[in-house]
């Protein structure tokens, strides 16, 4: 919500600007979040999706717990941002892995 916020009301060269730093920032974190979990990479678009919604899901257990979220392209962001992916990554293996095993 707050990504909307920026490209809605920031000006046209600012607003790509914010969406290039969600992509690295989202990249780079994803990359990292990975190789905690799986020992490897899982590719560059997934790694961009895991860390963008790693930022999300980062921001909000930041914020849960009183502390500020993703505030820019920085490595406060960035620890955030990892944080949240990983969490993110542990909890899909948990419901993939359960799934996968068959019936109960």
């Amino acid at each position: 919500m707050r990504i909307a916020a920026q490209v809605r009301c920031a000006p046209m060269g600012e607003a790509h600007m914010s969406l290039i730093a969600w992509i690295v920032l989202g990249l780079i974190a994803g990359f990292i979040a990975s190789k905690i979990v799986n020992k490897a990479g899982e590719g560059a678009l997934l790694d961009i999706i895991l860390g963008v919604i790693g930022a999300v899901v980062g921001g909000w257990l930041f914020h849960t717990f009183g502390m500020p979220g993703v505030t820019g392209l920085n490595l406060y962001s960035m620890l955030v941002a990892v944080v949240g992916a990983v969490v993110v990554l542990v909890l899909y293996h948990a419901i993939a892995g359960r799934s996968s095993t068959g019936p109960l």
